[in-house]
């Protein structure tokens, strides 16, 4: 029962410091988010810069693992050089070595103090940076008091003879007992908690110098590997920013590993107070690894290119969709409308070379339209679920109802690949299989309505960014161009079946499908426009009100 309880005690000192992090990284990013992301990304000019940038994020977000997500996000956009991105998370763990040295500085007396403050800061100020900073002081307050429930709930362990057992057996086993350290820091995301637990445990006096060194060294090599999960299915610049630091993390802990009975003696006849001893080498080791790692960050970064290489052009994953900001509305707007361009883009590429197959009798055209297809429905689903997302935080009117747009256009897009695809690809395929031959009028017919829906898809693109109300207006003009177009087409077709030309009567079904489908998706195209010239007052309930 006693045992118990004690666990009970420990698990829950655990959560608690876990819990202190989670609040400091949120009310920091509550708080200074945008400009700590906007530091980080041009931070970076040299290797001091970023060093420095990865150090000073981590202290301020209590999280290496949130430094190294928002740097290989930038370094996916190419807002970071993969080299400097490998030197920042250099400074980033030795941030998190610094967190730990001052939190075992003996400070916990201030626990109650900066809890009562960051409360008072979080209910009395309606600043929204304020109440994100009584966030992050709530959370130093229960990382502090954390501390002192780990070193009360590890005193009994003194008298445990079943954990002095294994302990000694892992004392034995110094690879054991750095892999059971990793799979600690590997389950609660933190090297921090880790490095306070075995704190706690050695200054019970339950852990010889050496095995404390070891588990130490787990908790570095642990905490590297949620960065490389979490990015598996990021783009290739992405994945090598985490998986070079898991790198440089598993080769300083292979070298250290053999040296640990050597350096427990050598520490020991060092000043440093063996209460203190965990911090201190989680400390030292990462300044070790940080000095000899530096210069050959060019080298590493290379050698990882080498087995991670650029992805080709067919990459179909989001490149904008970044869930680091999706705190910050106005930075989750821009990214998701970053992609919904892209989108747009690939739908312009569909519609090139339908109307290349369609010009040229050339099949090979199409083959590449289905993958874009797919891509379109990747990229579409991903944009709505990143903004369903960020509903869940507090929108006001105007990036709500931007939110809404942007979702309108990214389905509205998606609905033209489809008719593309099933639609004008299969009707093109039997006019090329079967040898069909439009007529000279017919044929420039849906040439003409094929390039004005290249060029209307390109106005909206613009519209979408610009929200232009005299080019909305021109859209929603031409979409009615394109009715009257399609009416008269479908006019002068039915005269040239009358007249019994062969070429109109072969190719009858088709040329009418084509019309009704490239109709449809000058509609969708439009439909950007309607909310801007609604909101400039120019449109009435069914129509556009005349000029002047």
């Amino acid at each position: 029962m006693q045992s118990t309880i004690v666990m009970v005690n420990l698990f829950g000192a655990v959560a608690l410091l876990l819990f202190g992090l989670s609040l400091v990284k949120d009310g920091v990013t509550r708080a200074f988010g945008a400009r700590l992301r906007a530091g980080l990304a041009k931070g970076t000019s040299n290797s001091l810069r970023a060093f420095l940038t990865g150090l000073l994020a981590t202290l301020a977000l209590q999280s290496s693992t949130a430094t190294t997500l928002m740097t290989a996000s930038f370094a996916e956009k190419g807002l970071i050089r993969s080299r400097m991105a490998q030197i920042a998370l250099l400074g980033a763990n030795i941030g998190t070595a610094i967190t730990a040295w001052i939190v075992a500085l003996g400070i916990g007396w201030m626990a109650p103090l900066l809890i009562f403050t960051g409360v008072a800061m979080q209910r009395v100020s309606r600043s929204s940076a304020r109440q994100g900073g009584g966030f992050a002081i709530v959370g130093i307050g229960l990382m502090l008091l954390s501390l002192e429930l780990l070193g009360m709930a590890t005193e009994p362990m003194r008298e445990s003879r079943a954990l002095a057992a294994f302990l000694g057996m892992l004392d034995n086993a110094w690879p054991v007992a750095l892999i059971i350290s990793a799979g600690l820091a590997f389950a609660s995301s933190s090297s921090l908690a880790i490095v306070m637990l075995v704190l706690s445990l050695s200054s019970a006096g339950v852990l010889t110098p050496g095995l404390t060194i070891a588990l130490v060294l787990g908790a570095n090599l642990g905490h590297a590997i949620p960065p490389v999960v979490a990015t598996l299915a990021s783009a290739p610049a992405a994945r090598r920013v985490a998986i070079g630091n898991l790198v440089v993390r598993t080769v300083g802990c292979l070298v250290a590993l053999p040296l640990v009975g050597l350096n427990a003696d050598l520490l020991q006849t060092l000043p440093l107070h063996r209460q203190n001893l965990p911090v201190d080498v989680h400390l030292l080791f990462n300044l070790v690894v940080a000095l000899i790692a530096w210069p050959f960050a060019g080298a590493l970064t290379n050698a990882i290119r080498r087995f991670i290489p650029d992805q080709e052009s067919g990459e179909t994953g989001p490149r904008y969709l970044d869930e680091a900001v999706l705190d910050t509305p106005v930075m989750a707007l821009s990214g998701a409308t970053r992609e919904v361009l892209r989108v747009g883009d690939l739908i312009e590429a569909m519609l090139i070379r339908a109307s290349n197959a369609f010009n040229n009798n050339d099949l090979s055209e199409l083959r590449d339209i289905a993958p874009l297809e797919k891509q379109v429905d990747v990229l579409q689903q991903e944009v709505k679920i990143f903004l369903s997302r960020l509903g869940r935080h507090s929108l006001n009117e105007e990036d709500g109802r931007r939110s809404m747009l942007i979702i309108e256009y990214a389905v509205n897009l998606e609905h033209i690949g489809d008719i593309i695809e099933k639609g004008l690809c299969d009707q093109i395929g039997k006019k090329v299989t079967n040898g069909l031959k439009f007529s000279d009028e017919g044929h420039q017919e849906l040439k003409s309505l094929f390039d004005l829906t290249i060029d209307n898809l390109r106005i909206a693109q613009t519209i979408f960014v610009s929200r232009n109300s005299d080019l909305a207006r021109h859209l929603i003009e031409v979409k009615v161009d394109v009715r009257h177009m399609e009416k008269r087409s479908a006019e002068r077709h039915l005269e040239r079946l009358r007249d019994g030309l062969i070429e109109s009567l072969q190719t009858s079904s088709l040329h009418l499908d084509m019309l009704r489908d490239l109709k449809r998706i000058n509609a969708h195209i439009a439909s950007v426009a309607y909310p801007i010239v609604e909101e400039s007052g120019l449109l009435t309930e069914s129509r556009l009100r005349p000029r002047g």
